[in-house]
């Protein structure tokens, strides 16, 4: 079974975490993946309405790719509620000391 393009793509931007359109193109052409620029285009337009890229102008011919890193918020009482009610837990059990 084949590997869908946009995943190889992905991977090839994921491996970079940053790069140019032209880099990424180079990359892929060499590796054997010969892809005409309107599918080109519109795998990078799939991925950046995926979420998993962002792709912005550096120039009026080169494009900046990266990789959309997601940063979990730690909601603190979120974390306080979860510690109280481990310790609830562990406090149900008479007789066990640690």
């Amino acid at each position: 079974m084949t590997i869908p393009i946009r995943n190889t793509v992905f991977d090839k931007i994921k491996e970079a975490n940053r790069l140019t359109d032209v880099e990424l193109y180079k990359s892929l052409t060499k590796d054997g993946h010969m892809i005409a620029e309107d599918r080109f285009n519109k795998i990078l337009l799939d991925l950046e309405i995926l979420g998993l890229i962002t792709v912005s102008w550096i120039t009026k011919d080169e494009r900046r790719i990266e990789v959309v890193t997601i940063k979990q918020e730690v909601d603190e009482i979120e974390e306080q509620v979860k510690e109280t009610m481990e310790s609830d837990y562990e406090a149900s059990f008479p007789g066990l000391d640690k």
